[in-house]
């Protein structure tokens, strides 16, 4: 069941991981499967099933009873530490890049802003899967306020966490940007995401695997190319270890 409410509208204003993702891709049969299509451009990935077509969602019977956590626990650094320190009060996501209305937003006003929650599937590559509740901010609704610009291809998520001494990051088009089950999540199961789903904001861009959907968000930036960002192929996975870029299931 889908429930969005609406409430007041937004003012503009490296830890531990799971080694298994590692171990995995380590497997040439599974390195082949992920990077199966890596040869396509990403216009032909756009073009691939229904794009608009929304993930299977749930009920709240379905909800599974442990919901692991995924990728980082924790992130380190002192600027993060002081952040759960103080409960978030003084972490501002910043929206900007290529928009007309660049943003900086404090966790109460996503948390006042209109919010969609949904219940659907995480489905991890190293081979789990979880069924939860998600609430969250649509992310399209602050790309609108933000006022993308025309020359805007892609939206890039820049996270707390390091693996390996790079950043994490993640990307994702227009196509999902704007598809309604993309959400900034806050709250997992009725309750404010903890550390080790990513709080404060963690996005859920449901027809996708588990490793697109980034933790920590602390930045979201629009550009035209992935091309000089970090490795170039939009992700840290993808940079990595040849995962897709495009993880639809």
């Amino acid at each position: 069941m889908t429930v969005i409410s609406r409430r007041n509208m937004l003012v503009g204003t490296g830890g531990l991981m799971l080694a298994g993702c590692d171990r995995i891709v380590a497997s040439p049969t599974v390195k082949q499967v992920l990077t199966l299509g890596e040869k396509a451009t990403r216009s032909t990935q756009r073009l691939i099933s229904d794009r608009n077509a929304l993930a299977q969602e749930f009920g709240r019977a379905d909800i599974s009873p442990v919901f692991k956590e995924n990728g980082t626990k924790r992130p380190q650094g002192d600027a993060y530490a002081a952040h759960v320190a103080n409960g978030f009060a003084d972490w501002r996501l910043v929206v900007d890049g290529l928009v007309a209305q660049p943003m900086a937003l404090g966790l109460p006003q996503i948390l006042a802003a209109p919010s969609r929650t949904q219940i659907t599937r995480h489905d991890c590559v190293e081979g789990w899967s979880a069924i939860g509740e998600w609430t969250g901010l649509p992310l399209g609704l602050l790309l609108k306020q933000a006022q993308l610009s025309t020359n805007a291809r892609f939206i890039v998520f820049h996270c707390a966490d390091t693996l390996f001494g790079k950043p994490y990051y993640e990307s994702i088009d227009l196509i999902d940007a704007f598809h309604p089950q993309t959400i900034l999540a806050h709250s997992l199961n009725r309750q404010r995401l903890g550390i080790g789903h990513g709080a404060p904001l963690r996005l859920r861009v449901e027809r996708q695997l588990g490793y697109k959907q980034a933790k920590y968000v602390m930045r979201i930036e629009a550009v035209a190319s992935l091309d000089r960002l970090h490795g170039g192929k939009g992700g840290f996975w993808e940079d990595r270890s040849g995962y897709q870029w495009y993880a639809g299931i």
